[in-house]
């Protein structure tokens, strides 16, 4: 079927509209917190590089930490209540942070909480959003249904990083902050129009048991946990970079606010790329593209490293942008063709804990990290760490043959 012919008949579906929507909004609201937050906290009296990474990491630890609990919950229960849960406490917790910049009351253990709540709310909303896709879009037409839903985040991620730079830069980042948690809470309501779904896994069985079948699952796959050890290691060192260590060196060569928005907004446009290409191309191999494409990952670590000129650096995040959003709408088209629904949410938070759990130790090491190496150094170091986690994943055969069930009309759905 042709790519027009599917994006009519998924624009013509009703819940896969109200999801897309509200999707789009929440990625708007998170689009606000990279800039907001760091340079947020950056200001306040006192603060530095270490300051910064102790309230990243409080979002971060929580989230890895009730990912599984997040997994098991959406597939006890109705997953489109879950969305709406977490995107509310999101909302909650995002615009708290900002009242206290803009009041002054920043007490660190204060902003850690709500940082807090942040990822909790998180850790519910990743494993009820990749579980509910499947459940409202047909099975031929989910590689497309992915896509739309990665280009409504990635323009959202765009023009909020943009917006958010401009909020910053004119009112500060509590009132950017304020702004994005109104717009969970937008997205929240949202959800609430969404089909409410009776469960999959019975909510009466144990929910260990439960947990252990998804274990299960996860493992007997090799392209699924290969591809996961590489992502945790990498996301280590990309916390670290884009966290602290890349707000530091933009703080002090790049202009501030200004010049690290135009680096995140390279990326975010870079994404929306990448999701276009995803309309188009189904490769047979979908996860050797795919891990392939995260060297790109590594350039704009090593070029903040070096010192580069900022355009060199907003190129290089726009072509990691187009690698990340390509390999995201592939990884999560097969996932959802290659693990049974009744799992996909448990198998999803399962994916999400291994890709995560090394992220706070990332976020919790650049700043000492900076000081003891110096923050160029370190974003070096960053970089050849990167590339080496690609090598790995690629030196495993279920990643480098795994094939793509193409599946390209309804009749064709129905048979597989």
């Amino acid at each position: 079927m042709p790519a027009s012919s599917q994006t009519r008949e998924l624009l013509a579906d009703a819940p896969f509209v109200v999801l897309l929507s509200a999707r789009t909004v929440s990625m708007l609201g998170m689009a606000f917190a990279p800039v907001a937050l760091a340079f947020g906290i950056l200001a306040l009296p006192g603060a530095d590089a270490g300051t910064l990474s102790i309230v990243l990491a409080a979002q971060t630890i929580p989230m890895v930490a009730f990912m599984l609990v997040g997994g098991v919950i959406a597939d006890r229960y109705s997953r489109a209540r879950v969305l709406r849960w977490g995107q509310l406490l999101a909302g909650v917790a995002w615009s708290a942070i900002g009242v206290m910049l803009l009041t002054g009351f920043t007490p660190l253990w204060l902003l850690c909480t709500a940082a807090a709540v942040a990822g909790m709310a998180g850790a519910a909303v990743y494993p009820a959003l990749t579980g509910i896709i499947p459940d409202l879009v047909p099975a031929h037409l989910l590689q497309q249904g992915n896509a739309w839903l990665s280009m409504g985040a990635s323009a959202a991620r765009f023009v909020g990083l943009v917006a958010s730079g401009a909020v910053v830069v004119w009112l500060g980042g509590g009132w950017a902050m304020v702004v994005g948690g109104s717009l969970y809470l937008v997205a929240a309501t949202l959800s609430s129009f969404l089909p409410h779904g009776g469960s999959l896994a019975q909510p009466e069985g144990s929910p260990l048991r439960q947990l252990v079948d998804g274990w299960s699952e996860f493992r007997s796959r090799q392209w699924l946990w290969v591809c996961v050890l590489q992502w945790a290691v990498m996301l280590l060192v990309l916390q670290a970079a884009q966290g602290v260590l890349g707000p530091v060196v933009a703080n002090a060569e790049l202009g501030g606010a200004s010049g690290w928005t135009a680096v995140l907004g390279g990326e975010a446009l870079g994404a929306m790329v990448g999701v276009v290409i995803a309309m188009l191309w189904r490769p047979h191999r979908p996860i050797l593209v795919g891990t392939l494409l995260t060297f790109a990952a590594a350039f704009p670590q090593l070029l903040l490293g070096l010192s580069s000129p900022l355009w060199l650096v907003v190129l290089s995040a726009f072509f990691m942008g187009i690698g990340f959003d390509l390999f995201g709408v592939l990884w999560m088209t097969t996932m959802q063709r290659e693990v049974p629904p009744e799992s996909l949410s448990r198998v999803a938070s399962y994916d999400a804990l291994g890709s995560l759990m090394l992220g706070p130790i990332g976020l919790l090491l650049a700043g000492p990290a900076a000081v003891h190496f110096g923050v160029h150094a370190s974003l070096v170091g960053a970089g050849v760490v990167s590339i080496a986690t690609t090598v790995f994943a690629l030196s495993f055969p279920e990643v480098r043959r795994l094939r793509s069930r193409h599946l390209s009309s309804p009749d064709v759905a129905r048979a597989a």
